[in-house]
């Protein structure tokens, strides 16, 4: 093997230390625990809407605020109707769908011991008011969906 090759194959992954491998354990059981506590929503467990309880902003303006139906796509997506999910609230399912490759990645890190650089770039580099940003954008666009279709429907 070229040394040019040995080198790019060892940019793209490295060892992960204890408190990477530790991190990312933590963060694969916590979004395991969120997906659990969905999942016994899902089959009536649990009452989340006793936690949550109804929306005031849909009870005083007629109309979904940015958050309505999110906890409904998730619980969808929790139990694998991932099309229904994103149907329901985009912006949910989208989240679910980078809350499992977050997971994918943890797990890999945890297990294995080996950490993407592509991963680390992307950390070092994006600033969290982009994410913040990005995540606004997320929200706010699944939430014109839903107005959209609360609109439609009269």
């Amino acid at each position: 093997m070229q040394t040019s090759q040995q080198s790019s194959k060892s940019e793209f992954i490295c060892r992960a230390s204890f408190y990477q491998r530790l991190k990312a354990g933590a963060v694969f059981l916590v979004i395991c625990a969120l997906f659990g506590l969905l999942w016994l929503a899902a089959t009536e467990r649990i009452d989340i809407g006793r936690w949550l309880g109804p929306c005031g902003f849909k009870q005083k303006y007629g109309l979904p605020c940015p958050t309505c139906g999110m906890t409904t796509s998730a619980i969808a997506f929790s139990r694998g109707r991932i099309f229904e999910s994103f149907y329901i609230q985009p912006a949910a399912g989208l989240v679910c769908s980078m809350l499992v490759v977050t997971a994918f990645f943890a797990l890999f890190t945890a297990g294995a011991g080996l950490y993407f650089s592509f991963l680390k770039r992307f950390f070092s580099e994006v600033k969290i008011r982009y994410i913040i940003l990005a995540g606004i954008v997320i929200i706010a666009s699944g939430w014109m969906v839903t107005l959209a279709r609360a609109l439609g429907a009269g």
